[in-house]
């Protein structure tokens, strides 16, 4: 198996979004991003998802090392609930591992619904999902 290209990716998601239209109406997918930088423009932390149907999903939310502690991860999350709770969303769904940082997540509010074990080896992949008061 190899890259068939670097493209691949964007090009599986666009059919599998166009799938997934079709088979339960929702057309109102958006990209949920926010990123908090350096004056110079370097990442200090950042925040990326997307919102569709009434749910809103978290792919990454990363801080920068020395920033970690600040409460900025806890500002990006809050602002990432008050955009998905102005879409409509009733609920917002991520997955940490539990040598990231399932416990922020489990501390604002989150309930852990799954957990897949040994993913990776050794470790687990927590599945929480927070409900949204609109």
């Amino acid at each position: 198996m190899s890259d068939a290209d670097d493209g691949l990716a964007d090009t599986l998601s666009d059919r599998i979004n166009e799938f997934n239209v079709a088979a339960t109406g929702f057309d109102d997918g958006r990209r949920l991003n926010a990123a908090v930088r350096e004056p110079d423009g370097n990442l200090k932390a950042g925040i990326a998802g997307f919102t569709w149907g009434d749910s809103a999903y978290i792919d990454y939310l990363w801080v920068r090392e020395d920033l970690r502690g600040t409460g900025l991860g806890s500002r990006l999350l809050a602002a990432a609930e008050t955009e998905a709770r102005a879409r409509g969303c009733v609920q917002l769904i991520v997955s940490s591992h539990t040598f990231q940082a399932p416990d922020f997540y489990l501390r604002r509010g989150y309930v852990e619904y799954a957990r897949t074990e040994n993913s990776p080896r050794g470790h687990a992949d927590v599945h929480l999902v927070k409900k949204l008061l609109v």
